[in-house]
């Protein structure tokens, strides 16, 4: 018995903002010298991305008409993880709601009454009941629905719920597991000048994604992603170059620069493993989809498994109108993909986070 990715629902949060509005912002919060402007503005333009989602409104405001940060130069008072962690519990759940009615907006003949299992994911917040029970109220899910959070995993979260998702289909064919991550990254802006800091602040967004994963045979869509292949691995000596640590003022990121390094000197040892475990060999996958963490990431993907142009197309296109996303993100970039796909062609997949890890699985169009 084999599961599939049946269908897709996206949203983001109302507030948009292009790449030039935040380096504005960013430049007036972190109090930047002229000459620390031109270098900031330069890792913007190497971002490779145009425009990015969030809840707060305050990235496109002037200074003096803040509303969730302090209207003082330092943005006094800065928010405390509390105030943080209170936006989130509002506005997260409207977030995941949308996703969900997205998705089902794309499937014909489906009620969410018929949904078995519920997989919430998110690494940019948390609270208790959650945003499961709010998802399970909200659409008057069964209330013996079996609910499963996976939390503070980082931007490779998604792939651990698609595995319980698989797990939990093959081993009951009548399943209807509907996953939906969440991850509100911009409440975790912080102000203090520093190199983490800004290239923490020029990647993330905010966004959602809604899934359903089914058993193959008792598929809703006509087109679907069988998951055929999971592979994770640990990069050894490698655990402090990206983490995040609970502050006084939200989760406190740290992104080193040799995470790239890491991932092109492992990237084609995972995907020899994973084929190597699929029983497939590199010629049978046709595209890639590639969890755009930061240009460069991408590209050293490109570069290390010697990729024709436009292989990663989609990555690039999510990274350019929506930044990072966290667990999100890789989400969109599936959905573009699950939209023009044909039958047979297969998927290789990657997304990385702390630890450092990789996540990887082979999806074949059905």
């Amino acid at each position: 018995m084999s599961s599939v990715i049946s269908a897709i629902g996206l949203a983001n949060p109302e507030f948009r903002f292009s790449q030039d509005q935040i380096f504005e912002f960013m430049c007036n919060a972190h109090q930047l010298t002229d000459n620390e402007s031109l270098r900031l503005k330069k890792l913007y333009d190497l971002s490779g991305i145009d425009y990015r989602h969030s809840v707060i409104p305050d990235f496109g405001l002037n200074a003096g008409g803040f509303e969730f940060f302090g209207n003082d130069a330092s943005l006094t008072p800065f928010p405390s993880t509390k105030a943080r962690m209170d936006l989130y519990k509002s506005s997260a759940k409207e977030i995941a709601y949308q996703s969900v009615k997205n998705l089902l907006a794309d499937i014909q003949d489906f009620h969410i009454s018929s949904v078995t299992h519920l997989i919430t994911v998110s690494c940019t917040g948390m609270y208790a009941p959650g945003l499961d029970i709010d998802i399970q109220e909200q659409f008057s899910l069964s209330k013996n629905i079996e609910r499963t959070c996976i939390n503070f995993m980082g931007c490779y979260g998604a792939f651990n719920a698609l595995k319980v998702a698989d797990y939990i289909c093959r081993a009951d064919k009548n399943a209807k597991v509907l996953m939906v991550a969440v991850e509100l990254c911009t409440l975790h802006f912080q102000r203090e000048n520093t190199l983490q800091n800004w290239l923490s602040n020029s990647l993330f967004s905010d966004g959602a994604g809604a899934v359903l994963i089914e058993p193959e045979e008792n598929r809703s869509t006509p087109i679907a992603f069988n998951m055929e292949c999971f592979y994770n691995q640990l990069v050894n000596g490698a655990k402090h170059e990206m983490k995040w640590d609970i502050g006084d003022t939200g989760f406190e990121m740290y992104l080193s620069s040799n995470i790239a390094k890491n991932i092109k000197s492992k990237v084609s040892e995972v995907t020899k493993a994973l084929i190597d475990k699929a029983g497939i060999s590199f010629s049978d996958i046709s595209k890639f989809a590639i969890h755009p963490g930061g240009r460069r990431i991408i590209e050293v993907c490109e570069e290390a498994l010697e990729l024709p142009g436009q292989s990663l197309r989609h990555s690039y296109e999510v990274l350019k109108q929506y930044g990072n996303m966290s667990s999100v993100t890789i989400l969109f970039v599936l959905a573009r993909m699950l939209k023009g796909s044909n039958t047979n062609e297969r998927f290789m997949s990657f997304a990385f986070g702390p630890g450092l890890t990789f996540e990887s699985m082979i999806l074949k169009a059905v």
